[in-house]
């Protein structure tokens, strides 16, 4: 069955065009032009991933984002308006797994898409990771601290497994930005400092003083591979 993308956009003629652009490409589209239906719609029938505008005529896309959080782990990409950083910071940090700023290409659009989605239904290897406390289920995409499972955004866990099979190893930004999303940074962005806040928020102790994931001043950041913490 082809994969189910839901887009809450109040600009009907871009839902329109983006409807029949990812119709194309193959994907089921259905299209909410407020955030009242659209969180109507996730929760009635949630979809394989939704596409989601920051300003809508009665309600803000953030507080939608942390609505769909609140109850599933469906992938959020989100619509931002270009050259506002800030959106795309507290876009992340309330839970949207990648964005778009606009205006848009649709062809980013669709290449996003197909990362997001493929970054989901990837493959995985059966056996979990553990490093003290901390275990990384591949096969069921859940984390667990002390045996009680934690909340990540589904970018937030690739992120995270990314970091876990290069225990040991220091990785730019870029390098994680590649190996998670296949796309470079654009100049400036800071997207995985925000992922790695979060990450350190749920896994760590003390999110303020890391163990487990540690940054290397001028290089990136490591996954340490304590056993202990």
């Amino acid at each position: 069955m082809p994969q189910h993308i839901l887009m809450i956009e109040d600009d009907h003629r871009l839902a329109q065009m983006v409807g029949e652009y990812l119709g194309q490409a193959g994907y089921r589209f259905a299209h909410a032009g407020d955030a009242a239906s659209g969180l109507a719609a996730v929760y009635d029938q949630p979809p394989d991933l939704v596409v989601l505008d920051l300003m809508l005529p009665d309600g803000d896309g953030l507080d939608v984002c942390r609505r769909i959080r609140e109850r599933t782990d469906v992938p959020v990409l989100m619509l931002t308006a270009r050259g506002d950083p800030t959106d795309r910071v507290v876009g992340l940090e309330v839970g949207a797994d990648d964005y778009v700023p606009k205006p848009f290409d649709p062809r980013e659009l669709l290449a996003r898409v197909r990362a997001v989605l493929r970054r989901r239904s990837a493959p995985s290897a059966s056996t979990a990771l553990r490093f003290g406390r901390l275990e990384i289920d591949r096969d069921a995409r859940e984390v667990r601290v002390a045996g009680q499972a934690v909340v990540l955004t589904s970018h937030q866990y690739d992120l995270l497994l990314t970091m876990a099979e290069h225990a040991g190893k220091v990785l730019s930004r870029d390098q994680l930005m590649d190996l998670v999303r296949g796309t470079p940074l654009e100049p400036f962005d800071r997207s995985i400092d925000v992922h790695i806040a979060r990450i350190r928020a749920v896994i760590e102790d003390d999110p303020k003083q890391p163990r487990r994931i540690l940054t290397v001043r001028g290089a990136g950041y490591v996954f340490a591979k304590l056993q202990d913490a």
